[in-house]
């Protein structure tokens, strides 16, 4: 199994956990559009108290790779991914962050 298989079969065991429904194939979608950061332990996670963070998946992923804009209520789509995973929950994984926030808005990144 490669380290990307590990890395996905780590987070399906994860949302599974946190009753976190999803589709196998977009969750690999989401986890590829991270790229490289998933192999690293800061990089992997998302804070959800550190503004600077959440700017970085409000332009990075929302606008760039899903091709949102300000009008489509961006903290609001961030906000709903740190709701359903939990406000306490200090492993907010980046691809399931992601997953989430791609579907609160029914778009998945090319």
């Amino acid at each position: 199994m490669s380290k990307f298989d590990e890395k996905v079969a780590a987070y399906k065991a994860n949302m599974e956990k946190l009753g976190i429904a999803y589709d196998a194939d977009k969750l690999v979608i989401c986890t590829k559009a991270c790229g490289p950061s998933i192999y690293n332990k800061d990089g992997e996670t998302v804070s959800g108290s550190d503004q600077t963070e959440l700017d970085r998946v409000k332009n990075n992923y929302l606008i760039k790779k899903l091709g949102l804009t300000e009008s489509d209520d961006l903290d609001g789509i961030i906000n709903h991914a740190i709701e359903t995973m939990g406000k306490s929950n200090r492993n907010k994984y980046r691809a399931i962050f992601y997953y989430i926030c791609s579907e609160k808005v029914g778009k998945f990144p090319a």
